[in-house]
């Protein structure tokens, strides 16, 4: 029997004569632009002035050449070409596409987009590996980085402005590290989505959205955990907005995509090496150093080495409330590469003495995952019941059922409750508590 492989062919592209075409037009008026304009005395307005200027040039431009083209195909025309001139290429349209998480390029050629958690490509790409190579530069000088052959590879945060409102995260790799050509992974950062928006999206149910918001308020320890792109940032930063606005909040992050509403917040970010190789500061570096910086909570956007430990010391020193996230496939697991995590420090502990501090210092774990059609959602939330050096043990709060596609909620154990009362907080209404 003959068997049909048509689905796993790739999606096909436009037509590409009539795509060589339009980038071959695209490059004619663009050098037909610079022959025209002084961009260098350009550079002195405005982003917005300044476009808008080479716009009005450059649809003078294409009616002088005498070029016929409707006025959507005009329009096209002059985005593109000033895109090209002073702006990002193809990549600007996508930056300012709200449904657009992430920007990935796997050569001049191919573009994809992860949209609503699902990737797709798109159908334009860059006209050649110098253009590409170009945006690179524009975007990674933006930040003061670069990235030659010399040194192929950089990862830099992008700051919020007109273009990027949200800002973004660029990862950079040029050949001959990267086979197939230059390798960019945007990253966009996500708005700042309070538990209500969490809620309209499904990622949640209102009983757990109460749940958590109480154990912020009642300066529970709290550990957000996910596999890559499950919204374990965009989860902290929902949490956040219970921290009472009287304390002081210092957040410790790679690259800085927290928004926190209140007024006292000091955000700590590291910094790589130079060109010499010198001069970082790791996350562990700025988690010691805000145990000095007299905070009420600390924040800590991802655990993923030695800072492990200094944020467990912290946990059980008096930062009661902390959050952090973790990179992990299941609740359970999310210990377990805490304890581990902690070992990569340069204090060499015991398992069995970073485990009793595991089990003193965080007290729930949020697991998120992201599944098949795309959407985000928290699957589990567990107290930890063990306590000193005894395995790890959750109780089950709240998990999410696939086959009902309901949450299910769990009575809490009554050592949750004495915590919650000692710091003022009761457990929400409708919560029963265990035997």
């Amino acid at each position: 029997m003959r068997r049909d492989f048509s689905h796993f062919a790739r999606p096909q592209s436009r037509d590409a004569s009539e795509s060589e075409a339009d980038d071959a037009q695209v490059r004619r008026f663009k050098q037909i632009l610079l022959d025209e304009v002084d961009l260098q005395e350009l550079s002195k307005l405005a982003p917005e002035e300044r476009r808008a200027r080479l716009e009005r040039v450059l649809a003078h431009l294409i009616s002088r050449e005498g070029v016929i083209l409707s006025s959507r195909e005009r329009a096209t025309l002059v985005r593109r070409v000033v895109d090209e001139a002073v702006g990002l290429g193809v990549l600007e349209p996508l930056l300012a596409d709200d449904s657009i998480s992430e920007i990935m390029i796997n050569g001049h050629e191919t573009v994809y987009v992860e949209r609503f958690g699902r990737l797709e490509r798109i159908p334009s790409g860059f006209t050649s590996q110098a253009q590409l190579l170009q945006t690179v530069d524009r975007i990674v000088s933006a930040v003061n980085r670069r990235v030659d052959e010399s040194s192929p590879m950089v990862d830099a945060r992008l700051p919020a402005d007109a273009r990027l409102p949200r800002g973004a995260r660029v990862n950079v790799v040029l050949p001959p590290l990267a086979l197939d050509g230059p390798s960019v992974t945007i990253r966009l950062f996500p708005k700042a989505y309070g538990l209500a928006e969490l809620l309209q999206r499904g990622t949640l149910d209102g009983p757990s959205a109460e749940l958590l918001a109480t154990c912020v308020r009642g300066r529970l320890n709290v550990i957000v955990s996910g596999g890559t792109a499950s919204g374990k940032t965009t989860l902290l930063n929902a949490l956040s907005q219970f921290v009472p606005a009287r304390e002081r909040i210092v957040t410790v992050e790679d690259a800085a995509e927290l928004s926190l509403a209140q007024e006292h917040v000091i955000r700590l970010e590291t910094r790589p090496p130079n060109v010499e190789g010198r001069g970082d500061v790791t996350i562990r570096d700025l988690v010691r150093n805000a145990l000095r910086m007299r905070p009420d909570r600390i924040i800590v956007g991802e655990v993923r080495g030695g800072e492990s430990l200094d944020m467990l010391q912290a946990m059980n020193t008096g930062h009661d409330g902390s959050l952090a996230t973790v990179h992990a496939n299941t609740a359970d697991d999310a210990l377990s590469r805490i304890e581990t995590l902690a070992t990569m420090s340069d204090v060499e502990i015991p398992f069995a003495a970073i485990r009793d501090q595991v089990n003193n210092a965080i007290d729930v774990v949020v697991q998120l995952s992201r599944h098949a059609d795309g959407t985000r959602r928290i699957t589990q939330i567990a107290y930890v019941v063990s306590a000193r050096r005894e395995d790890y043990r959750l109780h089950t709060l709240a998990e999410f059922d696939p086959s009902t596609r309901q949450f299910v909620r769990h009575p809490a154990p009554a050592k949750l409750v004495r915590a919650l009362a000692a710091a003022g907080e009761e457990l929400p209404a409708g919560w029963e508590v265990a035997p």
